[in-house]
């Protein structure tokens, strides 16, 4: 008889062992049927007899030739960019982008990449122009002047029908700033398009969901505006068939990675927020379970024999039950709390700051009985650090010299970012090279949405004369056109022997990238940064870059 149960076990972890071997076996055909597509859309023939050949170490840099350098000496007026006969040509970058490049890339990868360089070049010309027309500004945000930006914000009843489910925050947000919103999820009801799961012809599916989300301004007209923090609880008639809340960001009406949280805590690898974790855990259905049963019940859920999961620790909303929800701004993300239980974190998105979020939205399946917002910004984030600028003619840049240069360095900054190019301005731009006109350095930005912060900008680039204006509306995903505009710039503006790259928060040693600069024979390559060899494109996180945009990351500049 033992020995028959013994037999019986054996039998069973074996079942089990095979079945958990070809579930993975099954994943794994999976996760490669989907990835196989984005990476051999391209041409891979046309990709590698173009591609140049592959430094394998630093052995291999130093023993290949360097490319083809500038003249040493090349006139402003004589150069390609033909830069001292545009209009304020001190001012803006002579960066021309290749019409022919957008047209060429329509039906591959990269259409995507494309469509948001040609956007931003649009919009940014037509932003540039209006500011050059001398035309009144037409205030997208209230002027800094006493009880425009209100240190707080309260409606209640029918003030926030009022306003169309869209409370404005004239100066956006700040660190510290807290969105208190008190309302109550309305009861589901038939819907037969439903935006969050797929249904069969004519056949209704039970729905209440809500969204609280933090807009930014439109900028482009007939797109809907930027959603900067995008909160949405599903109550009932998601595709999953149980509450989750999904939380996302929306720029020009394409979704970011969304962050799903369906009742599991996030797993201590994942990333934090604050030191906060993105979603916490409302099911508890194994915390009196023996820690065999537990095993037991981990496999049976990996090879994807789930039981019904039991809900006693409650979604955080319920149909007809009051709730009152926090949205607070932290030093690394949005942090949600729910009847004073914290819920969920999101990290701030990619390009995103908090002065954007300039309008809180509720829409949905929700009656909303008071917003109030508090701990605002008491003046626009954007202007606050302008009022501290010092228009001294002490710091003003060095004219242009009339030969070239050593070194040139272009500083990769944001139009708002007033303070950090004052305190560049005076600290290392103070350095005796730069002011003897041996080293010269330049400021790119490029043009924000608010004309209001693209006037003042323009001010400052007009008197100081150290700012380059790239035309195109800045975009973090962008940035690599601010360093094509610095290669230009040091070439063909001020004919550089070396070209440096670097950011308005960072402290150049000067002296001491030209001592290294000094050390490298003629007609040697010289690159001074972390290489590595062997970096593989990042698929997953803040830094992701797809297969599309990989394989057709040479966006064409004409200079």
């Amino acid at each position: 008889m033992m020995k028959r149960k013994l037999e019986t076990l054996v039998w069973l972890t074996r079942k089990r062992s095979i079945q958990f071997l070809i579930g993975v076996f099954f994943l794994y055909l999976v996760l490669v049927t989907l990835e196989i597509p984005f990476v051999f859309k391209t041409d891979f023939a046309s990709v590698t007899t173009t591609r140049p050949p592959r430094l394998r170490s630093e052995e291999d840099s130093l023993r290949k030739e360097s490319p083809a350098r500038p003249l040493k000496t090349v006139s402003n007026a004589d150069s390609p960019s033909q830069l001292a006969h545009r209009p304020n040509s001190s001012v803006v970058s002579a960066l021309v982008l290749n019409d022919a490049a957008f047209d060429s890339h329509v039906n591959d990868g990269s259409s995507e990449l494309y469509k948001q360089v040609k956007h931003a070049r649009e919009v940014g010309r037509s932003l540039w122009e209006h500011l050059e027309s001398g035309k009144p500004l037409t205030r997208t945000v209230a002027e800094n002047r006493p009880g425009s930006c209100p240190g707080s914000v309260s409606l209640s009843g029918s003030d926030v029908v009022d306003v169309s489910g869209v409370v404005p925050l004239p100066c956006g947000l700040t660190l510290g700033s807290h969105i208190t919103v008190v309302g109550k999820p309305l009861a589901a009801k038939p819907d037969f398009e439903p935006k969050i799961t797929v249904v069969a012809e004519n056949e209704p599916v039970m729905v209440s969901q809500f969204v609280v989300e933090l807009q930014g301004l439109k900028t482009v007209d007939g797109e809907e505006p930027p959603r900067v923090f995008h909160f949405n609880p599903r109550l009932k008639g998601d595709w999953s068939g149980k509450p989750v809340i999904e939380l996302n960001t929306c720029y020009r009406m394409q979704w970011g990675s969304a962050i799903r949280c369906d009742g599991w805590k996030s797993k201590a690898d994942d990333d934090t927020v604050d030191r906060m974790v993105k979603c916490e855990k409302w099911i508890r259905d194994d915390e009196d379970h023996l820690e065999g049963s537990k095993a037991t019940w981990w496999l049976n859920r990996l090879i994807g024999r789930t039981k019904k999961v039991t809900v006693d620790w409650p979604f955080p909303f319920s149909e007809g039950k009051l709730f009152v929800l926090t949205v607070s701004a932290g030093l690394e993300g949005y942090h949600v709390s729910v009847d004073g239980r914290h819920v969920t974190s999101f990290p701030y998105g990619t390009g995103f700051t908090l002065e954007d979020a300039t309008g809180l939205s509720l829409t949905g399946d929700i009656d909303v009985h008071s917003v109030f917002a508090a701990s605002l910004p008491s003046s626009h984030p954007s202007f606050a650090p302008q009022r501290h600028l010092e228009f001294s003619t002490r710091w003003r840049t060095q004219p242009l010299p009339e030969s070239g240069v050593e070194l040139f360095i272009g500083v990769l900054s944001a139009g708002n970012h007033f303070a950090e190019r004052m305190a560049v301005r005076k600290s290392w731009m103070q350095h005796r090279l730069v002011k003897s006109g041996a080293v010269v350095a330049r400021f790119f930005v490029a043009l924000h949405a608010r004309q209001e912060i693209n006037a003042e900008l323009k001010k400052e680039a007009e008197f100081f004369g150290d700012i380059v204006i790239v035309p195109y509306l800045d975009n973090y995903d962008l940035v690599v056109l601010k360093t094509v505009a610095i290669c230009e710039y040091g070439v063909h503006t001020v004919s550089a022997k070396y070209v440096m790259k670097g950011d308005d928060d960072t402290f150049v040693r000067v002296d001491a990238v030209i001592d290294e600069a000094r050390k490298v024979p003629d007609g040697s390559s010289f690159y001074i940064g972390n290489i590595n060899y062997y970096h593989k494109p990042l698929r997953y996180g803040k830094w992701a870059v797809t297969y599309a945009v990989s394989n057709h990351n040479h966006c064409s500049a004409s200079v």
